[in-house]
């Protein structure tokens, strides 16, 4: 089985050339199941910890260390029974299309992440949890755990060793709070998908109340080459806190909207300016959601802080999943975040009042606003709802990540709201220029 170059850079998309799908003989030719092997050489605890001395946080958003999140799975002395593992494909983040580019373009990658994950919690039984919409992605997975079987490498006894895998494909009904960890085991047990109270956990209570771990697309995607290269080579693609590469994302009016996977830290400017090409012609950057759409705004004088988590959490935003959605100088940063609550209202699962109930009064607010209904006592009721739908409100954080993006854009485009009520209607409907002066606070 050929090895893997120690100098490789892009890990997560060095086998992806144009739009189809890597087959599992060219994954192979491309050191592909290396990692794998060299986890089977290894004792399950012992993937754990270097997983976990290497620095690999989940790429889901929350930014977890992924072996620590692995080690509070109970030994089977202490909790008999079936552990399973879960891959969370449900990509519904508004701005988020990086765990659907790696399922199409290369589907072996994360089979052999899980086969990893699944070695290393003891887990015989696994599941892509896929997003419903996902159809290129959920084929082009099917024909790999195909490819899979056939080739010895799900199933049983797999690469002649006393380990045994087989991964199930579930496709989502639907609904964006499906990739909330909880609402989503609920939703595979064919329950209404709402999130459960944490603890416990599911590393504790689960899948059928058993153990079980769920990891993003992304983060099991980053196993294959840390196995098989090791901790200091992870170590060496990003950063002392945030370690290896991660997939960046840009949406909105810059030249060349796309995905690049950069090592962790990579400057918010050189993502903006150097891979999409800067602002379209015409536009200028007026600020941007750093991590999808359920983070806080952040403004031009952020442009030179490093795509991390901590950096980007010290600033007053998440790098949650690192794609970031630009607003432009000619968009109404008002109709932006009324497009953003509509989403988040409409995938509510009703199960928390402060959800339930304040996110379409936010979006009833901000129509009024929009429509030049609006009064300045709105904006002090919108400063309230954002607060009550904050942490620890909720049992999941739909709520308060919908408030993120409220919250910051009260602050950073006070003066777009505030001429919407006093010219009775959204200022960009009749001119292509802004409200008003650039309102970045510095």
């Amino acid at each position: 089985m050929p090895g893997l170059d120690p100098g490789l850079r892009t890990p997560l998309t060095r086998n992806i050339r144009g739009g189809d799908a890597v087959s599992l003989d060219a994954y192979r030719k491309g050191g592909g199941y290396s990692g794998l092997q060299a986890a089977l050489e290894m004792a399950p605890k012992n993937i754990v910890e270097l997983v976990k001395s290497a620095g690999l946080r989940g790429r889901g958003g929350a930014g977890f260390n992924t072996g620590l999140k692995w080690s509070f799975v109970p030994d089977a002395d202490q909790h008999p029974g079936p552990r399973y593992l879960i891959c969370n494909a449900d990509e519904m983040e508004p701005g988020a299309f990086k765990d659907r580019y790696l399922m199409e373009r290369d589907p072996h990658l994360l089979i052999e992440g899980m086969l990893i994950a699944a070695r290393a919690i003891g887990a015989e039984t696994a599941y892509i949890f896929i997003r419903g919409e996902y159809h290129l992605a959920a084929e082009r997975l099917a024909h790999a755990l195909q490819e899979a079987v056939n080739a010895g490498l799900l199933g049983e006894r797999i690469m002649q060793r006393e380990f045994s895998l087989r991964i199930h494909l579930h496709r989502s009904a639907g609904n964006y709070i499906c990739g909330e960890e909880t609402a989503l085991l609920n939703a595979l047990e064919g329950r209404r998908a709402i999130p459960r109270a944490k603890p416990p956990f599911p590393q504790v209570s689960g899948l059928w109340g058993m153990p079980t771990v769920v990891n993003n697309v992304e983060t099991l995607c980053n196993l294959p080459c840390l196995l098989a290269l090791g901790e200091d080579w992870y170590r060496g693609l990003g950063r002392e806190k945030d370690t290896g590469s991660k997939l960046f994302g840009v949406s909105g009016r810059v030249k060349h909207p796309g995905l690049w996977e950069l090592p962790m830290g990579t400057p918010i400017r050189k993502i903006i300016e150097q891979h999409a090409g800067g602002m379209a012609p015409g536009y200028q950057l007026r600020g941007f959601l750093p991590g999808g759409g359920s983070t806080d705004f952040l403004s031009p004088r952020h442009l030179d802080l490093a795509m991390d988590y901590d950096v980007i959490g010290e600033a007053g935003s998440r790098l949650g999943t690192g794609t970031l959605i630009v607003l432009d100088d000619h968009t109404c940063p008002v109709a932006m975040v009324l497009n953003l609550q509509r989403f988040f209202a409409r995938e509510s699962c009703g199960w928390c009042t402060p959800c339930r109930d304040g996110l379409p009064w936010v979006v009833e607010i901000l129509q009024r606003i929009e429509s030049g209904l609006g009064e300045k006592r709105d904006l002090v009721l919108l400063r309230e709802l954002a607060r009550r739908m904050g942490p620890g409100t909720t049992f999941c954080a739909l709520a308060p990540g919908a408030a993120e993006p409220l919250q910051s854009s009260l602050k950073l485009f006070l003066r777009d709201y505030v001429a919407h009520i006093v010219q009775r209607g959204c200022p960009y409907r009749h001119s292509a220029k802004p409200a008003a002066e650039p309102l970045c606070e510095h």
